[in-house]
């Protein structure tokens, strides 16, 4: 039976850190000032914390422009997805704009990007109410 040591390194990085045996997950790395924040969407193990070590760089997010600016790479994100890479909810999403779901899932691009919900019958009734008014107005002149 072959020895392991606690703590084989590979290269100057223990095992965790030099890709064999790591859960990878695609998530956001917040950056920018106080309450100003963009994001960088990152390949990172996933125990390492929210802002730390990454291994790989893959786009850019930028909620607070309109409309949001969002800069991925689809070749990279779709390569770690096919690795194995875990995205979280809000990375899904970026990636469903971006395209980049769809060539990982195999769907032809824009298959699973969600549109806002129209609602016309909202507004509908609002027209109604007015043309209600308007008829009644009509009706309390002719008397």
């Amino acid at each position: 039976m072959p020895r392991l040591l606690p703590r084989q390194t590979v290269r100057g990085y223990t095992r965790e850190e030099s890709g064999i045996d790591v859960a990878v997950k695609l998530r956001l790395m917040r950056m920018g000032k106080k309450k100003q924040p963009t994001y960088r969407v990152v390949a990172a193990d996933s125990r390492k914390a929210r802002n730390g070590r990454i291994i790989e760089a893959v786009g850019f997010y930028d909620p607070r422009r309109d409309p949001s600016v969002i800069e991925i790479d689809n070749e990279k994100a779709v390569g770690w997805l096919r690795n194995g890479a875990q995205p979280t909810e809000r990375v899904e999403k970026l990636l469903k704009i971006t395209g980049a779901w769809d060539e990982f899932k195999g769907q032809p691009v824009g298959t699973s990007v969600t549109a806002a919900p129209v609602t016309p019958a909202a507004s509908a009734p609002v027209e109604e109410a007015a043309e209600e008014a308007a008829e009644e107005a009509v009706k309390e002149d002719a008397s």
